[in-house]
């Protein structure tokens, strides 16, 4: 069996990686993502030159942006340089690199790698958490992902305040609890502290710090239980940036598990094991996982 091409590209990093069937990176590549750039040349160049010194049998292209898995496109992807999306399909892909190409969300491709080769190995049932800027995540239910059409897992997108959503607000998991509305919140509290200066502050129990870190915690804590009746996860994986924060991110959504989530032993929640690798390890199982 011929080894994967993974991509994993971002607003901030274009990464490239060549995996074998083991989820094992054999070789990689990284340059930051142009801006400025009119099309997607600058990635091709990049995993061209991998492709070329490999013997590389497909390729699995993470991305920023919800896809549409009919028909290989990228709907929408703010986060990338403008005019980028429309060129990322799986038909211009692979004819770029003649090899089939799979699209993927990068939060499902990511929930694959911890599924398969991290921190959710030995559970068939597996929500992986990615809070960072943005709040996203990926669902296998009995080892396979949830692919619908259209990407799912978008729990950041889900109300968990009707007040505020019916005042016309932002009551969704990702506008109070993702890395950019903690930030406005110490922004609006007249703390000059954020992301690891925040931490530092709710760690060395700064009241102010300490109720907005409780309450966008609480709003992601909501998000993973309503998953839980929809989907039964056995165990929650938790990374991305504030992820990354263990017990202060952890400890809120094991309560609320306990709490409010549904009859039977609460799912475990645990740390991601891969990290800024998981969207690239988990091209290497893509294709059995879906």
């Amino acid at each position: 069996m011929g080894d994967t091409l993974a991509v994993d590209l971002g607003g901030t990093n274009m990464r490239a990686a060549v995996l074998d069937a083991t989820g094992a990176i054999l070789d990689r590549a990284v340059t930051p993502t142009p801006r400025q750039a009119a099309t997607i040349e600058p990635l091709l160049t990049l995993v061209e030159g991998l492709a070329a010194t490999h013997d590389v049998e497909h390729a699995v292209v993470a991305v920023p942006g919800r896809v549409d898995h009919e028909r290989g496109t990228l709907l929408e992807a703010p986060n990338l340089p403008a005019g980028w999306a429309p060129q990322l399909t799986r038909a211009t892909l692979e004819a770029a690199l003649g090899r089939p190409v799979a699209l993927g969300n990068d939060a499902d491709v990511a929930a694959v790698g911890e599924a398969r080769f991290g921190a959710g190995r030995g559970h068939g049932n597996v929500v992986y958490l990615t809070v960072s800027t943005g709040v996203g995540a990926g669902i296998l239910v009995g080892g396979r992902l949830l692919l619908p059409r259209y990407s799912g897992g978008e729990v950041g997108h889900t109300i968990v305040e009707g007040a505020l959503a019916a005042a016309g607000e932002d009551g969704t998991v990702e506008g109070l609890g993702s890395g950019t509305a903690i930030a406005r919140q110490a922004r609006a509290a007249g703390l000059d502290a954020v992301g690891a200066d925040l931490v530092r502050l709710v760690e060395a129990g700064d009241p102010v710090a300490r109720q907005i870190w409780d309450d966008a915690m609480f709003a992601v804590a909501l998000g993973v239980v309503n998953l839980a009746h929809l989907v039964a996860p056995t165990v929650v994986v938790v990374g991305g940036g504030v992820g990354r924060n263990g017990e202060l991110v952890h400890a809120p959504i094991r309560v609320a598990l306990e709490r409010l989530g549904p009859a039977g032993p609460p799912a475990e929640v645990v740390a991601a094991e891969l990290g800024d690798d998981s969207g690239l390890i988990g091209a290497a199982a893509w294709r059995t996982a879906t």
